[in-house]
């Protein structure tokens, strides 16, 4: 399918915007992506409708713990991404085309997926796994027919998304949680192969145009579990709104960083002291079982949604806010 979100230029090249790397193509030559191909002058998808990975999942392994606590989202995923992420967990679909030149998947129209999510009573469609914003026509088409269905839509993304295409998807995306994977440019560019400051800027324009947002960290031993980094990230999310979740996530060895330890649990746990002084509302530990997992009112400490794993043990908030003292709890509570 012909792509959007893209110019002509001299020459048969093109310029991709749909991302932040924004890459001029010449004919025959594929993006950073490696599923958005110049053929002739016009840029194609390579990717639409072909689903590498399709699941049915708790709305939490998202993670999304504002967003229809206790409800399924269905999860799908195209191979591609606009990262090289060193320690991707999912690797082998994401980096497929790059690492092994190869574009894989199941022919899965949007009509077949909206299909799926209802037969599955989900609530939403999460478009996840890899990176959505690199099959952004196939997303936004399943999300149109989800809409009409009252079907919610969300993006677990890297946040590398260009402020044009962001404008235009918005409008049928609900909810996203995006990975502020550090904070310093280093970083970035030798462990994923990007740029902080996009990132940062996405975060900001995802907020301002009304998609409820959570950021996950995962916190690698070496790499940006150092006070500065973690401080800086809380101040940034503060600064962006203290109500949106931070959720600092176990590192497990994986990919092209098999030889760094998995992250200290003591190390998540001064992740979310960090996040506590500099003033955010809501901050979760990830991939350790029965820690951080729970909500509690960020005004008078009761326990609002305890949680185990994915499972929800209790659930008490009352159209959005707190039983015991009322006050609102930030969030997403009903369809």
């Amino acid at each position: 399918m012909e792509a959007r979100f893209y110019t002509p230029m001299e020459e048969g090249k093109v310029r991709c915007y749909l991302c932040n790397h924004r890459c001029i193509i010449s004919p025959g030559r594929r993006g950073i992506c490696g599923v958005r191909e110049n053929k002739k002058g016009k840029l194609y998808t390579l990717v639409y409708g072909r689903a590498v990975s399709y699941h049915v999942d708790p709305i939490e392994k998202k993670p999304l713990y504002h967003f229809l606590p206790g409800t399924r989202s269905y999860s799908i995923a195209t191979v591609g991404c606009n990262f090289r992420c060193l320690h991707c967990q999912n690797w082998e679909i994401s980096q497929m085309p790059r690492d092994r030149g190869e574009i894989a998947g199941l022919d899965l129209p949007p009509e077949e997926v909206v299909r799926q999510a209802e037969q599955y009573n989900c609530a939403s469609i999460s478009y996840t796994y890899t990176e959505p914003t690199i099959f952004a026509e196939y997303a936004i088409d399943c999300a149109k027919l989800a809409q009409k269905k009252g079907i919610k839509n969300i993006f677990v993304t890297n946040g590398y998304i260009t402020p044009e295409a962001l404008k235009e998807i918005a409008p049928y995306i609900d909810a996203a949680n995006i990975d502020l994977k550090g904070f310093t440019e280093e970083f970035y560019r030798e462990v994923c192969g990007a740029k902080l400051k996009p990132v940062l800027e996405s975060i900001k324009l995802y907020k301002k145009l009304g998609i409820w947002i959570e950021v996950t960290t995962l916190i690698i031993p070496g790499y940006n579990d150092d006070e500065e980094q973690l401080r800086g990230i809380a101040r940034f999310i503060k600064s962006v709104g203290e109500e949106i979740p931070w959720h600092v996530t176990r590192f497990h060895p994986e990919y092209k960083l098999m030889s760094v330890p998995s992250t200290p649990v003591e190390t998540l746990r001064k992740a979310r002291d960090i996040g506590r002084e500099e003033g955010l509302l809501y901050i979760y530990i990830g991939n350790v079982l029965g820690e951080g997992e729970n909500t509690h009112c960020h005004s008078c400490g009761e326990l609002l949604i305890e949680r185990h794993g994915f499972d929800i043990l209790k659930y008490s908030i009352e159209e959005g806010k707190c039983p015991r003292c009322g006050v609102k709890i930030h969030g997403v509570w009903s369809p």
